[in-house]
């Protein structure tokens, strides 16, 4: 698979997770390609955590760049219906498991459901953001991220970065494949068949249990 079209290709999977109605939040980077792969059947609510309910596509004539933006910094625009609120309120909703699913990126994922992606130590950071409540606050939390850094996996037996939360994911979407967190561990549901089983596993250092249902991504 070319890495230009890797993103695209993790963001139209997640995009299949969502449901018509849903309050879905979305981490900044690739999470934010999610809506333009969801079906024209479906509608979801896109939440920003620093205070919009509604978040739709900035076009040159809907925003204001000084002032209207979304929790990563990026502009930011209010779809029809959408509305402002403050930040207590936000986090309300959050914390209140008033959202549906949360998708985030991911520096490491273990195969407990723990995930880091808010710091490496020694490098320069914006701040831990919404994350650590969003991955205790939503009702569905999706890892969406490229399967390896540089040929090194990302799925491990523990985190070495600093937690973001504990036991906390409950599926992880990568250019690989599909994988949900049980009980049991790690069961790879779905596979690209751009890559061999033994491929998938080799890039992973958690150990993989095949689904006996295991079907394509694509």
């Amino acid at each position: 698979m070319e890495q230009s079209e890797i993103k695209g290709f993790i963001a139209a999977r997640v995009a299949k997770e969502l449901k018509d109605g849903d309050v879905v939040n979305l981490g900044i980077g690739l999470p934010t390609l999610v809506p333009n792969y969801l079906p024209e059947n479906i509608r979801v609510t896109l939440q920003s955590e620093n205070g919009i309910i509604g978040t739709g596509p900035v076009t040159d004539d809907n925003h204001d760049p000084i002032h209207t933006v979304n929790a990563g910094g990026a502009a930011a625009a209010v779809a029809p219906g959408g509305s402002f609120i403050d930040s207590s309120v936000s986090f309300g909703l959050i914390r209140g498991g008033h959202v549906d699913a949360t998708v985030l990126g991911g520096l490491e994922v273990d195969e407990e459901g723990s995930l880091s992606n808010w710091i490496i130590p020694g490098k320069k950071m914006p701040g831990m953001g919404g994350a650590m409540d969003l991955l205790v606050g939503a009702k569905k939390v999706i890892v969406a991220m490229e399967h390896t850094a540089k040929g090194s996996p990302k799925i491990l037996k523990k985190c070495r970065l600093p937690y973001t939360a504990v036991k906390c994911v409950s599926k992880i979407i990568t250019e690989m494949g599909v994988i949900e967190v049980t009980p049991e561990g790690l069961v790879l549901t779905e596979y690209n068949p751009e890559f061999t089983l033994e491929q998938i596993q080799s890039g992973t250092e958690a150990s993989l249990i095949i689904s006996p249902e295991l079907k394509s991504m694509v």
